[in-house]
């Protein structure tokens, strides 16, 4: 007997389940394929490590879903998804014909499926094989279907997003801790992924991470490279529990900070400040956006401003880094109370975010973490 391990109980599942069928529905669809796998998580349970081999869900417009995944994963089916029907494929099969056969023999020859064709496992042969498969079905794109009711989440999705704030903040600690000159950044990203297991992350991380000239530039990763007096450190912090996410930056500098740097962070503090505090349930995301560019702008610390300044964050599979709903000049979204997202701020090397969580009547920072400049 394998133990179970949902990451919800049945009930959220089903709720999840009922929500998509009354879209499929009300578009006059029999029913989706599910091929991003945080949307196969989401609506089933299901969970591998190895997502990343062919697996989809079939989701009828009506009844329980159908999971076609590969054979070795049995194990993982039996333990973490919720409903039972299942089709498995063998290293040897044909997995397009699996395919095909599991699609027609659940929803017949001609029918009217959503696809999920945005999802980065579905590539463009495989597609055209399952069109060739059942060529009298009719297929249409699901946009983002699934995608945009994720936005929002539950309170027991919320609670694992703080418990991945906690492993955050306890990385970040020892990211302060260990950035001393003559350490290397291999050896202070050791420390922090260490941290963030013991704090209970189920991914190591550390996420953004560089030094020197790099922590000018974003996304770097660590290298051999060995921390020297005066440097700045770029840090952020990627834990996440049941692959839901929190995350924030703090800026470090090794052995000893200016009073221009104190001032830049400060600054950087004063902008964040002012544009968070016009975030709250029906507020458009441009305008927290504006105050963010046109601060660090007028204020001299960068010559423009590119990059986005609010993204979602919540069930998360790599390569996915982010959900989709993004704030940046003419987006035409408005926060709402269950949104989950990282918000930040960046110059002159230095980074100040934080993971929010909108409320009924504003937000709650999810991540706790002290605000300012750190010297090592």
């Amino acid at each position: 007997m394998v133990e179970k391990n949902y990451w919800f109980e049945k009930e959220e599942y089903d709720r999840r389940l009922a929500r998509v069928q009354a879209q499929l529905v009300a578009q006059g669809h029999d029913a989706l394929l599910a091929f991003m796998p945080e949307s196969v998580t989401w609506l089933t349970g299901f969970f591998t490590r190895a997502y990343s081999s062919f697996q989809f869900a079939i989701i009828p417009a009506s009844g329980a879903p159908t999971v076609v995944c590969r054979d070795v994963e049995a194990y993982y089916l039996d333990s973490t998804c919720c409903y039972p029907d299942r089709v498995m494929w063998r290293d040897s099969d044909d997995k397009d014909a699996v395919a095909v056969n599991a699609i027609r023999t659940r929803l017949g020859e001609a029918p009217s499926v959503a696809v999920e064709m945005a999802a980065w496992p579905l590539t463009v042969a495989r597609f055209n094989a399952i069109c060739a498969g059942l060529p009298r079905a009719r297929f249409a794109d699901a946009g983002p279907l699934v995608t945009q009711m994720r936005f929002i989440k539950s309170a027991a999705e919320i609670a694992y997003q703080r418990g991945a704030a906690r492993a955050a903040e306890a990385g970040m600690q020892a990211a302060i801790d260990s950035a001393q000159a003559g350490v290397s950044e291999r050896e202070m990203a050791a420390q922090i992924c260490a941290a963030m297991i013991r704090a209970g992350s189920d991914l190591p991380g550390p996420g953004v991470m560089s030094s020197g000239e790099r922590a000018f530039h974003l996304h770097g990763g660590y290298s051999d490279r060995v921390l020297a007096h005066g440097d700045i450190v770029q840090i952020e912090t990627t834990p996440n529990v049941r692959h839901y996410h929190a995350r924030f930056m703090r800026p470090i500098r090794v052995g000893e900070a200016s009073d221009d740097d104190r001032r830049t962070v400060e600054r950087l503090i004063a902008i964040q400040d002012a544009a968070l505090a016009t975030v709250g349930p029906g507020v458009p995301a441009t305008v927290p956006d504006a105050i963010y560019r046109d601060g660090v702008l007028s204020a001299g610390l960068r010559e423009s401003y590119t990059n986005k300044t609010f993204y979602s964050v919540g069930l998360l599979l790599a390569p996915n880094g982010g959900e989709p709903l993004e704030a940046a000049p003419g987006c035409g979204w408005s926060f709402a109370p269950g949104m989950t997202l990282h918000t930040y701020v960046l110059a002159r090397g230095f980074g100040m975010s934080e993971t929010l969580l909108i409320t009924e009547s504003g937000y709650e920072r999810l991540t706790q973490f002290p605000r300012q400049l750190f010297v090592s």
